[in-house]
């Protein structure tokens, strides 16, 4: 989680998570909220009849984007959250290996413009995740600064079959560790950690399997009180992870889970 991957315009080697994406109930109010948060400007695409997809920006630099579900999205019962995208050299091959594994497609691969091309796969265990096979578009131009992504998370029902997954996916190696009661695997690629993995327990309560999204932060404790001023609330409160950081969960005024870190070693 401390390996940085911070440069002017980031490189994703296939099977690296390069994009984060909100999908929410209320776009205006999601807006408002994660700019307040974040110190995030924003850029309003409109993307046909009732479709606006709002790029977030730090620094001029794309962070993310939101955009409000369909009506029949919605329907189906749904709810807000954030889509955790991995790259790929090829989404369709990747989407036929991930069937082969045990995946389900979602949605097939299709072309995002002249963006790239992407697919959603739902995992053996039921957590979502998005292919992106970037052409003009590569994915976050900021990570692993205050107010970017730096870290992935799988919580899961089964860190058996789905570490045989996605290590059978993206080749990702798996170092598992133990902080106190629980056990942790840090997933590898190329030898650098690029994302995380836990069993979901039943003192966590009734959480389907899911990728968590972590935004950095410069002061957790601080910024999870502005977060549950702007109307969040608080799943997990600030704590400590040994040799990691400070980090708290949270969901926002909508509903949708995230993550804060303020990783060890990073300036105040």
């Amino acid at each position: 989680m401390t390996e940085a991957r911070m440069q002017e315009t980031p490189e994703y080697a296939p099977g690296t998570f390069c994009w984060v994406e909100l999908a929410t109930s209320d776009q205006d109010a999601a807006k408002k909220f994660y700019t307040e948060l974040f110190g995030w400007s924003f850029h309003d695409n409109p993307m046909g009849p009732g479709m606006v997809y709002t790029m977030l920006k730090s620094d001029d630099k794309e962070v993310g984007a939101l955009y409000k579900m369909m009506p029949e999205v919605s329907a189906q019962g749904i709810p807000p959250h954030w889509m955790s995208y991995a790259s790929t050299q090829n989404a369709d091959d990747s989407a036929a290996k991930a069937q082969s594994l045990g995946g389900t497609i979602l949605q097939a691969p299709f072309d995002v413009m002249e963006h790239g091309r992407m697919a959603v796969i739902k995992d053996p265990t039921g957590a979502v995740f998005s292919l992106w096979q970037a052409k003009q578009h590569k994915g976050a131009g900021l990570v692993n600064v205050p107010g970017s992504l730096c870290w992935n998370e799988l919580m899961t029902t089964s860190t058996i079959q789905a570490g045989d997954f996605y290590s059978g996916l993206f080749g990702w190696g798996k170092d598992v560790q133990n902080f106190g009661p629980m056990e942790y695997t840090m997933f590898t690629n190329g030898g650098r950690p690029t994302a995380g993995m836990l069993q979901i327990t039943p003192e966590m309560g009734n959480i389907p399997p899911n990728w968590l999204v972590y935004f950095a932060v410069d002061d957790c404790d601080a910024k999870v009180q502005q977060a549950t001023e702007l109307g969040a609330t608080v799943m997990k409160p600030a704590d400590d992870i040994p040799e990691i950081g400070r980090f708290a969960i949270l969901t926002d005024p909508q509903g949708a889970a995230f993550a804060l870190i303020k990783l060890e070693g990073a300036p105040q």
